[in-house]
């Protein structure tokens, strides 16, 4: 079976809240970011996702961690990135944009993507865990 690979940013502001979007085609809280394009470089990627989504630009700072959903076969890269520019705006893709406080990730957000942002707090090494859409269901031994 063949994997796709998407992108998606962890970005904290200085009150400590996340950058999260509501997505238009199933209304759940994510990080924003998206599926690389073919011959795209990861962190071209990752910028296009966020302004596309957010009307924010920002700069990837370092790789929090590693996504596999099992059910999907889509591996995911999370970068923890700052805002460098732009005006928050949701995208097409997007019913809102919001920044929300670490406290209120497991009521707006499935385990799944929840735990993406959270990592992101982590320092040491990036996290590499598997899920199902929903639940992690696995993490590497050096996480």
């Amino acid at each position: 079976m063949l994997h796709s690979v998407s992108v998606s940013a962890a970005v904290i502001d200085a009150q400590g809240r996340f950058l999260v979007i509501q997505r238009s085609d199933n209304d759940r809280w994510e990080p924003p970011g998206g599926v690389l394009e073919l011959g795209e470089s990861i962190h071209d990627g990752l910028v296009r996702e966020v302004e596309e989504e957010t009307g924010l630009r920002v700069t990837p700072l370092t790789l929090t961690g590693v996504y596999k959903n099992v059910r999907r076969a889509i591996v995911a890269l999370v970068f923890r990135c700052e805002v460098v520019g732009g005006q928050e705006c949701a995208g097409s893709e997007c019913r809102s944009v919001s920044w929300i406080a670490a406290d209120d990730l497991s009521s707006l957000m499935v385990e799944a993507y929840g735990i993406r942002l959270t990592d992101a707090l982590a320092p040491g090494s990036p996290h590499v865990r598997t899920h199902d859409g929903t639940r992690v269901v696995g993490e590497s031994p050096s996480s």
